[in-house]
């Protein structure tokens, strides 16, 4: 949480965070300042003071409203100092940034940098201004940085975030069943649109995206909607001209975001329109006894990485292989359990690669759990996932309910 920072800056070792860019689809900063029209901003904290947030003049208002202190950037002359500085404007905008640090008394010591910028002139200022200031290390941190480790758990008031988009979420996965239960169905057992036409991949994600648009939602990571031989591939999106048909395993993984780059919710459903083959029903119901299982056995303070390794136990007792036994395997359990949630699709706690001993169930985290089989050489996959909430009290939460079932009635379509 944001209160872990300045404890978190001390272990190390950092004397400031520095933000930059906009503050829309740019974490790091609607972490701070929520997602507001500031199409560009510097914001700094210094340990254990609050921050300061520089911004552009026509913007003031937008800045004004998140509350923190503020310095108009108007205020620094930038026309002059790219004058003084012979057009050149990578020392005009390292002048400028020295002379907001020399306002904060931030002279010496380290800063850590975040931020979505463009990463060739911000190279170009920083390497400027690190000649300017030889006493101050300018870092970028890895996966494990600390702005991360204290966004691995939520408020309640991010938490009600996430929960209003898990509801945003599963109302489109609603409109999307019932678009397609609704379908026509030809004696080929394809489903057809009012016209005759075979209903395809693309069509169900074009309402998806309409769908969220309307209710108030963004999908910039696109969306899995993936069928037979897709559905045994992981991250495959989907064919956009596969036409879906009864049968066969589609796996609906949907992970949007709230308008602006805020706060992401992550859930899949495997479903199978009108009936499911003895294989597929098999693979499903492996998967939701192995999703019961881990859900029953999760703890406050887990160690993400040993549920992943139970999760290969599991699977591994019911005769699939795992990706602990073959970390090249294309078919079995080939996934991570896992992953935390917020304001990127993929956050802290990790379940595997590059998991270190902060990577754990704390109270405030939320996390996906998604086990799931893939048999692409048999046409099939099966995922299923929901986003849990580790409360303060040590109960697991999932988000938001939905259904699990597998096989989708169709109202068109009579088995005999």
């Amino acid at each position: 949480m944001k209160e872990d920072l300045d404890r978190l800056m001390e272990e190390k070792n950092i004397d400031a965070i520095w933000v930059s860019g906009p503050a829309q689809h740019n974490a790091a900063m609607v972490y701070f300042t929520g997602v507001s029209h500031l199409t560009h901003a510097e914001f700094i904290k210094k340990k254990g003071e609050g921050p300061v947030l520089f911004h552009n003049p026509m913007e003031r208002e937008e800045a004004a409203r998140t509350g923190f202190q503020t310095v108009n950037l108007a205020a620094y002359e930038f026309k002059k100092l790219l004058e003084e500085a012979g057009g050149d404007y990578l020392q005009a905008r390292a002048r400028m940034y020295e002379a907001m640090l020399t306002e904060l008394d931030l002279l010496q010591g380290s800063v850590v940098l975040y931020g979505k910028v463009n990463l060739g002139g911000a190279w170009g200022v920083f390497s400027v201004l690190q000649d300017m200031l030889p006493e101050m290390e300018f870092i970028g941190e890895g996966p494990n940085s600390i702005l991360l480790e204290a966004r691995a758990t939520k408020g309640e008031g991010e938490v009600e975030e996430m929960r209003k988009m898990g509801q945003i979420t599963t109302e489109v996965v609603q409109r999307v069943e019932d678009y397609l239960t609704s379908s026509q169905v030809n004696e080929d057992e394809e489903l057809i649109t009012h016209d005759g036409e075979p209903l395809c991949v693309k069509d169900v994600k074009s309402k998806i995206n309409l769908w969220l648009a309307e209710l108030g939602a963004e999908n910039p990571e696109g969306a899995i909607f993936a069928i037979g031989r897709d559905a045994g591939i992981p991250h495959s999106t989907g064919t956009d001209a596969d036409v879906l048909r009864l049968g066969q395993t589609i796996v609906f993984d949907i992970f949007p975001c709230q308008k602006g780059g805020g706060y992401f919710y992550d859930f899949t459903r495997t479903w199978c329109l009108g009936y499911a083959p003895e294989e597929e029903r098999g693979l499903y119901d492996d998967v939701l006894r192995v999703y019961h299982k881990i859900l029953s056995e999760l703890s406050v303070d887990a160690f993400a990485p040993d549920l992943q390794e139970r999760t290969c136990e599991l699977f591994e007792e019911l005769g699939h292989k795992t990706i602990r036994q073959d970390s090249q395997l294309q078919d079995g359990y080939v996934h991570s359990l896992g992953h935390g949630l917020g304001l990127n699709v993929h956050e802290r706690p990790r379940f595997s690669r590059g998991a270190t001993e902060a990577d754990r169930l704390s109270p405030g985290t939320i996390t996906t759990i998604e086990p799931g089989l893939y048999y692409p050489g048999r046409n099939m996959g099966c995922r299923l996932e929901n986003t849990v909430w580790v409360r303060s009290d040590g109960e697991m939460e999932v988000l938001v309910d939905y259904p699990l079932d597998l096989v989708l009635d169709m109202e068109h379509w009579d088995p005999c």
